[in-house]
């Protein structure tokens, strides 16, 4: 069991990083962002919620992303592993992560986080907008709000981890497969 917290800023490549990650270990991709967006489009009461505060670049409020990830964790949690992408993104979210994997034996293995910096973060996102029609990707003062909430609010959560000895970072820029071939061998160097 392999349980790994992808980190870094919006448009740091967490989501193609996981999914590259999921084939190479066979472990599940968790994508909070990607199940909130589900539930927008599904037009959810839960997604109704959301929709307004992302639309503005904030966070989704702890509850109720703590409740997303807490049904996962009790449908998934005797699985290869997890990749968590975009979860814990505060300290609460953190600690209540904590806890209810302790509650089915399980544990946080690993964060990695990914450095990317914001001229580059803002540049991705921004052509990631414009391929995928997202429209939290479509304006740069929605995407640097993003952005300084995240080093705010989410930045924290490294220190969490890294007082657990469970941090490391790798460098987020240059192609796909050199940054995933950092990325295991991060992985890989923390699980011997």
């Amino acid at each position: 069991m392999l349980n790994i917290v992808l980190f870094g800023a919006p448009g740091c490549g967490k989501g193609t990083q996981a999914a590259k990650l999921k084939e190479h270990y066979g472990i599940d991709h968790v994508s909070t962002g990607e199940v909130i967006r589900s539930e927008i489009r599904r037009e959810t009461e839960l997604g109704k919620s959301m929709k307004e505060c992302i639309a503005q670049g904030c966070l989704v409020p702890d509850q109720l992303v703590i409740d997303i990830v807490k049904g996962y964790v009790s449908e998934h949690c005797r699985d290869n592993g997890n990749i968590f992408d975009g979860f814990p993104r505060t300290i609460p979210q953190a600690e209540a992560f904590d806890q209810m994997l302790d509650e089915v034996g399980l544990k946080v293995d690993l964060m990695v986080y990914m450095d990317v910096p914001e001229e580059e973060l803002v540049k991705r996102i921004m052509l990631r907008g414009q391929a995928s029609g997202r429209a939290d990707d479509a304006s740069e003062e929605v995407i640097r709000h993003r952005i300084d909430t995240y080093r705010k609010q989410t930045a924290v959560v490294a220190d969490y981890y890294a007082k657990q000895g469970k941090y490391v970072a790798v460098d987020g820029l240059g192609q796909v497969d050199e940054i995933f071939e950092r990325i295991v061998k991060a992985i890989d160097g923390y699980k011997k």
